[in-house]
C-alpha cells in the first residue's frame, strides 16, 4: 500500500528550506526603515483615502436599478 516511506522520501532543496524558515520567522527580523514606512503609509492611509474619496465623489451619481435599454445611467 502507499505510504510509510519514511520522513524524507524526496531530497529537499536547501534553498527552499531556507526560504521557508525565513518566511515563518519574518516577524522576528522586521525592521522599520524609510522604505517599509512609505509602503505601510501607502496601504494604510493613501489607498483607503482614495477609495473613500472616489466613493464620496460618485455617490448617487449612477443608478443601476430600474433602467431600460437605451436609458442613461447618470442621475444628473
Amino acid at each position: 500500500m502507499a505510504g510509510d516511506h519514511g520522513p524524507h522520501v524526496i531530497n529537499q532543496d536547501p534553498a527552499l528550506i531556507k526560504w521557508y524558515h525565513m518566511h515563518q520567522n519574518r516577524y522576528k527580523y522586521f525592521r522599520w526603515t524609510p522604505r517599509t514606512a512609505k509602503i505601510t503609509f501607502a496601504y494604510v492611509v493613501v489607498v483607503p483615502g482614495l477609495l473613500g474619496w472616489l466613493a464620496y465623489a460618485t455617490k448617487d451619481k449612477y443608478t443601476m436599478r430600474g433602467r431600460r435599454r437605451g436609458d442613461t445611467l447618470l442621475n444628473y
